[in-house]
């Protein structure tokens, strides 16, 4: 059984002018996501600035997250580090909050080497009872799960269930789903390959654009699901010019922006984080009437 099959919102960490987490508002996000039929929520990701909050702040997060949601829709806990063992306790903690899911990236700048990988994962696996996620970002983390070393953690460790795939490299998402007979859950990572992602057989997208348009990002996938695929396929390519005004700087730097514009009151950054460049802001807006969000 997935965690869950659609659209998960990789959500926003709205900050008080002083830069804390400002949960009332975190709040009333998710609640909105919710109202807009977002599949799941996934809290503490790198759209939502985690690896700026402390330890302390980031299982706060977590346990506010799965207090407010209160089992309505899934919560996937975003529990990655570079460290195993910091992984395992930040993991066993979101597992007494109450989450549904794990999501666990990459070690980023220590890297591993595949067998390194498989070890991270399946240590990390072993001290929870909850479904988790790979994350494999390349991009940001410097390191790959090659879609051989995907496919033997996932036949190996029975409660690694699938892969949030980020790559951008459909070939390799296609071997990994070729090694696993299609039996992997497949979400994608980047808003602008929804739907190749789900014509490999994927379970939905875990997204930066349902911040801003959780409504529509649903609706790319329900349709597909529902044997639409025309009009998936539009939908998908209607966003294309948000999704990249949406990336055009370091996420989560466009998107808290766009919901600032949108007058959530998302807040400012956290360094090493800065704002957005004024010409991009520009680009930022256009798109978003463009789409018809603003």
């Amino acid at each position: 059984m997935s965690i869950f099959t659609g659209s998960g919102v990789a959500i926003v960490t709205p900050m008080t002018a002083d830069k804390k987490v400002n949960f009332e508002k975190l709040g009333e996000i998710i609640e909105d996501q919710i109202k807009n039929h977002t599949d799941a929520i996934i809290i503490c990701g790198t759209t939502g600035e985690a690896s700026t909050l402390t330890h302390e702040e980031h299982l706060d997060c977590i346990r506010y997250c799965c207090d407010k949601v209160n089992k309505r829709i899934p919560v996937v806990a975003g529990t990655g580090s570079n460290c195993t063992e910091t992984a395992v306790y930040l993991s066993t903690e979101a597992q007494k909050a109450g989450a549904d899911g794990l999501l666990v990236v990459t070690p980023y700048y220590n890297k591993a080497t595949q067998n390194g990988l498989y070890g991270h994962y399946k240590e990390i696996a072993a001290s929870v009872d909850l479904p988790i996620i790979m994350y494999n970002v390349p991009g940001r983390t410097g390191c790959n799960i090659l879609a051989p070393t995907a496919a033997r953690i996932f036949k190996d460790v029975e409660n690694v269930v699938g892969i949030k795939e980020a790559t951008g490299n459909i070939s390799q998402v296609a071997k990994l789903m070729a090694l696993t007979d299609g039996q992997i859950d497949l979400y994608s990572g980047n808003d602008d390959q929804i739907v190749p992602i789900l014509s490999l057989g994927g379970k939905g997208v875990i997204s930066v654009l349902a911040n801003v348009a959780p409504q529509q990002t649903h609706d790319i996938v329900a349709s597909y699901l529902a044997g639409n695929v025309a009009e998936s396929a539009k939908l998908q390519l209607k966003a294309i010019e948000l999704v990249d005004a949406l990336f055009c700087e370091v996420n989560p730097i466009p998107v808290k922006t766009a919901m600032n514009l949108l007058g959530w009151e998302a807040g400012p950054l956290r360094r090493p984080l800065s704002p957005m460049e004024p010409e991009n802001v520009e680009k930022l807006k256009k798109a978003m009437k463009n789409y018809g969000i603003l």
